[in-house]
């Protein structure tokens, strides 16, 4: 019984947060070029016919991950974003995929990944992305566990 109306009491109080306030705390939370790395790997969505779809923002994310892609790729990968993002949209395969997952396994399945190796390799970043911030985030938290326990026993 105590369940009852939470729905609508969520709906009302997301209703009363302006977006902009919601906006505002996520600049406030995450620094700007982690804001950025978000924004541009929203572009790869495969949904709604690559709606996203944002070849410039793509470029800049490659640019980003500077050690994997050298100046020349980013050049191509340019051409092969647009390419690839024509094909996509005329090819069912590919319109019926809901997430980046997905995408990649159809660039596989298709042999596409071996067509646009640099937008599979960007796609491939974009997948490890959270494993490889949340491992960073372990390491950190056991580095601070290892401190504390370092100082406990200098002041013994």
């Amino acid at each position: 019984m105590r369940h009852q109306g939470w729905d609508e009491l969520f709906e009302e109080l997301l209703g009363a947060v302006p977006e902009v306030a919601i906006i505002v705390e996520f600049n406030n939370r995450f620094a700007e070029k982690s804001t950025q790395l978000l924004r541009c790997i929203a572009c790869l969505d495969p949904r709604n016919s690559f709606a996203n779809f944002d070849i410039n923002k793509l470029v800049e994310l490659a640019q980003m991950y500077g050690a994997d892609f050298s100046e020349y790729e980013c050049r191509v990968l340019r051409d092969q974003l647009e390419t690839f993002v024509t094909e996509a949209r005329a090819d069912t395969e590919f319109l019926r995929c809901i997430d980046l997952g997905q995408l990649a396994m159809k660039m596989v399945q298709t042999d596409r990944h071996t067509h646009f190796r640099l937008l599979y390799r960007l796609i491939e970043l974009a997948l490890i992305l959270p494993d490889a911030t949340a491992t960073v985030e372990r390491a950190f938290s056991a580095m601070s566990v290892v401190k504390t326990e370092l100082r406990n026993k200098m002041n013994d």
